[in-house]
């Protein structure tokens, strides 16, 4: 059933982009004049990366005293298979699309044979991934300070949330740091308001909150995006803010962000009644607050591309939650393990391109460097008795190289250290190569 609707949905999509193709060829001939974003009418396009890796680690940590254990082992995978979609209804109203297959999509399945079966399950388990509708909005693009959106959109929170197409990072991998601490990619349903103020732009959201029966201790609150039900708690939405200065003519290339994010996110809990002091009557509200501060630059002659960020983390009466979470049940489906108070990520890269010792017209080749510290359990609240167990602690050294034969697709290829615990854990080795694209396929 799962793969039928998955053809039904993209035989729809094409006839949508065919019907669009119609409608642009007999618009008016005074409407045909292409703007500043490319496309007059509709566009279609994606992007996608193919990635494998060697390790020479076991895969869990945890199991053992001195971490990690000695293992090779290789794996291969599609990361992520993107098609976009955006459509003008007029100059001012636009819809914008993306759906996003993660690790091949699903091929999971659950069907009910009520008769021919007297109702008994019938479970078929294919393959893990997963497919999700990253992005699904509609904007009235009023004037260039002040626009609205609507709809299911990016939370651009960090540096990998706010710019996660492959070609935006040289490894091979989204950066480890935030991807350890936020959902990634990470999409929301709300309004935003958005525009820019001279060097200046930013954006205002008011979206889904998290869910915290997912926070846990290796993801910090990654695995709260809600998404188990057809329809999402919106009983307490999140505030989001992002500002970006894009430089002056004084120094080109550079861009400077920062974003904030608060949610009191227990009424958002896909079970509430844990949320509440079955003693006192108490609510809990869960609170997370969010900073993050990125920058970005990039020479004039695109030579050299350097990028750093900063993120920092706070759920409050983490310790209640960790509670709550000891006592649920490992048939729940809840996470068993306690949650940090604080969590941090920070990191930087820069790459040099050697090609342009070729000329201008020889493909671009960025050998790059990047370093990471990361630690979803960075601080528990004091006097609570809780341990932050120092293997979620990882410092990482990444190099390797990206090759640029078209300007929208690269070739990467690298290599990672990961030190754990300051050292007190065994190390881990990853070498990975990888082909990522991006690119709009059709504009009308």
């Amino acid at each position: 059933m799962r793969k039928l609707t998955n053809l039904l949905a993209i035989s729809l999509l094409s006839c949508t982009i065919l019907q669009a193709q119609e409608n642009s060829a007999t618009a008016d001939k005074n409407d045909e004049k292409i703007p500043a974003d490319g496309y007059n009418k509709f566009r279609f396009g994606g992007y996608g990366e193919m990635a494998a890796s060697y390790m020479d680690y076991d895969y869990n940590r945890f199991k053992n005293q001195d971490g990690s254990q000695p293992y090779n082992r290789g794996i291969i995978s599609i990361p992520r298979f993107v098609l976009a979609f955006d459509y003008k209804f007029s100059p001012k109203w636009i819809l914008s699309s993306e759906i996003e297959f993660e690790y091949g999509g699903t091929g999971s399945a659950r069907e009910i044979e009520w008769y021919e079966e007297n109702g008994e399950y019938e479970t078929e388990i294919e393959k893990g991934g997963e497919v999700a509708l990253e992005q699904f909005h509609i904007s009235y693009m009023m004037n260039k300070h002040f626009n609205m959106r609507f709809g299911h959109m990016i939370v651009p929170v960090g540096l990998t949330n706010s710019h996660h197409e492959p070609l935006n990072f040289f490894g091979v991998y989204r950066p480890e740091g935030e991807t350890s601490i936020l959902p990634s990619t990470w999409h929301e349903t709300g309004i935003a308001f958005f525009g820019d103020l001279g060097n200046f732009d930013y954006q205002l959201q008011l979206v889904s909150g998290l869910d915290p029966q997912g926070f846990n201790s290796e993801n910090w609150v990654a695995g709260g995006k809600q998404g188990a039900f057809e329809v999402t708690n919106f009983t307490s939405p999140a505030f989001v803010a992002r500002v970006n200065y894009n430089g002056t003519k004084k120094i080109k290339g550079l861009r400077v962000g920062a974003s904030f994010y608060f949610d009191q996110t227990a009424k958002n809990g896909s079970k509430p009644s844990r949320n509440i002091n079955t003693a006192t009557g108490k609510s809990y509200k869960f609170p997370v607050i969010i900073v993050s501060a990125d920058a970005e630059y990039k020479s004039p002659d695109k030579r050299v591309i350097a990028r750093t960020n900063f993120l920092w983390g706070h759920l409050g009466e983490s310790a209640i939650l960790s509670e709550i979470n000891r006592k649920s049940s490992s048939a729940s489906g809840y996470p068993t393990k306690p949650v940090a108070e604080k969590a941090v990520s920070y990191a930087g890269e820069v790459g040099y391109n050697v090609g342009s010792f070729f000329g201008n017209k020889a493909p671009r080749i960025y050998p790059f460097v990047r370093y990471e510290y990361f630690n979803p359990m960075e601080d528990v609240e004091s006097g609570k008795g809780q341990l932050a167990d120092k293997r979620f602690q990882c410092s990482v050294v990444t190099a390797g190289l990206n090759y640029y034969p078209l300007p929208n697709l690269v070739i990467k290829a690298d290599y990672s250290n990961r030190n754990v615990g300051s050292g007190k854990y065994n190390s881990e080795n990853t070498v990975s190569v990888g082909i990522a694209y991006i690119g709009w396929f059709v504009k009308k």
